[in-house]
This record gives C-alpha cells, structure tokens and sequence, in this order.
C-alpha cells in the first residue's frame, strides 16, 4: 500500500490543475468526478482524467467517482477502468455491502478508499469494512452530505469544531479504518487560507490516530506533510522504547526517564517508527 499522509483534490474538469499538482508534494491525488464536477461538466472531466491517466505517473491517482446508486456510475467505470487509476475515492460507501459491490467490477491491484460517513446509514455500517478484501486503501470521512442528509443547519459550532453528530461520525470512522486494519484518513479542512487552524487540526488528526489527510487547496500539503511526519524527537524517543525492550526481554513494565512504559507504549513506538 503506498503512504497516504496527503492526499490533494484535484478538480476532474481541471486538466490544466492535474499536471501542477503532480510537483506540489502530495503523497497522491485525487481526481474528482464528484462533488467537484457539474452533471453537464461530468462527460468532458471523464475524458480529461482519463487522458491524464495514460500519462506516466511518479505518485499514485486515485479517482472520486459517483456514488454506486448515482446515475453517473456507469459512465464513470467505463471510462476509468480501462484508464487504470491506482485507486477508486467511494463516495457514499455504506459499509461491506458497498465495499463487495464496487470490489467485484475492479480488476486485480486497483485500490478502493471508501468515504464512510456520508449517509445516514453509514454510520451504522462503519465497523463493517474489514476482511473483504485486501484492496482497501484505508478509511476517510466527510462532514457535509451527512448534515443535508438528515436537514442539520451545520456540522460545526462557530469556532468552526465539529458538533457531537459529527464528531461521533469522525471517531467511528477512526474505529472502523483500525478495525479493518488500514490507515484512518482525517477529513478535508475547509478554510484553505487558515493554515495555523489547519496545522492545528492536523496535529489533533495524528494525535487521535489518523495517519493522513484530504487536501482541497495545494499550500495545505505541506502543512499536512508535516503534521502526520514523525519528528525527530519523537523517533529517537520512539527508539529509546523499543531497545529498551530488546534489552530486557519477557520484561512486562520499565521505566524510561522515571516514567513507566509497557506494552502499549511498546506497540505505539513500533507504530511510529512503521510510519
């Protein structure tokens, strides 16, 4: 599976955007016949993608298409399997039952990330994911479609937090992508001129166990970037554990720096030095 720290948006009726975005840094693209794209808009952005596709890549594609249910998808596939795109963004995925479908019309090594969060439904199928199959590329979550879904006002408070709906939606989909056993993907960070919010965002993301996150604007990928990259304090003390360990093996408890660590803080080093 390749690392997805950032993954950036690009719009699908944008070719002129597609080719800037390969030098921008972003682990890999996204490149959106949905939200992004009007319905008159949709034929032309196939196309453009498409063409986009069999040109030689040096960072993985992934392609948003329409929901399974939509009018759209059967177009989409037609014109993107044949393209290749390393993987497929599932918007409006309700759990295994969405996974099986869209699992059994890709061929062989094409990846599916699926968006868990953005019906009602979903968030009764977000644990469901795993053991369907091993092309899943990870889990990640929205925080707009749910709320006009239901006919919520808002997801967020006024300083721009998540109300307790949606913060229930965004830790089910953090459950659900550990769960199946692959990367949680934080969800995009809507003001592209706050970078300090963003920065601030990202970090509570790789604190509470997201492993990487949307972009929508290119200057948040490196904030991104930089938010789910281990630092260097952080390795060296990441190692400090794991020795410490290998020294003392069938130890249960020790203490680094007069504090304890065990088990837990054994596998979370081990985690940390994978990434």
């Amino acid at each position: 599976m390749p690392r997805l720290r950032s993954l950036l948006f690009v719009p699908g009726d944008r070719p002129d955007r597609m080719e800037k975005a390969l030098g921008l840094g972003a682990d890999a693209l996204i490149l959106d016949l949905e939200d992004a794209v009007a319905p008159d808009a949709k034929p032309a952005a196939r196309e453009a993608v498409a063409a986009f596709l069999g040109t030689p890549r040096a960072m993985p594609l992934f392609v948003r298409i329409n929901p399974l249910d939509s009018d759209f998808i059967a177009d989409d596939l037609a014109a993107m399997l044949p393209a290749a795109p390393d993987g497929i963004v599932l918007p409006k995925a309700e759990g295994a039952s969405s996974l099986k479908a869209l699992d059994s019309w890709l061929p062989e090594n094409m990846l599916i990330l699926p968006i868990a969060t953005e019906t009602p439904a979903a968030i009764f199928s977000a644990g469901t994911y795993g053991g369907i199959t091993d092309r899943l590329a990870g889990l990640t979550w929205g925080a707009e479609d749910l709320p006009a879904a239901i006919g919520a006002a808002t997801a967020r408070e006024a300083d721009g937090r998540f109300t307790p709906p949606y913060e229930l939606a965004r830790a089910l989909t953090l459950f659900g992508a550990h769960a199946a056993g692959v990367p949680a993907i934080e969800t995009v960070y809507p003001d592209f001129r706050d970078l300090d919010g963003l920065a601030a965002y990202a970090a509570r993301g790789r604190r509470d166990g997201f492993t990487g996150m949307m972009a929508i604007h290119p200057t948040q990928v490196p904030v991104i970037n930089a938010a789910f990259t281990p630092g260097d304090d952080e390795i060296a003390h990441a190692r400090r554990i794991v020795d410490l360990f290998a020294t003392n093996p069938g130890a249960g408890a020790l203490s680094l720096d007069g504090k304890m660590v065990d088990a837990p803080h054994l596998k979370a080093a081990q985690r940390l030095l994978g990434l």
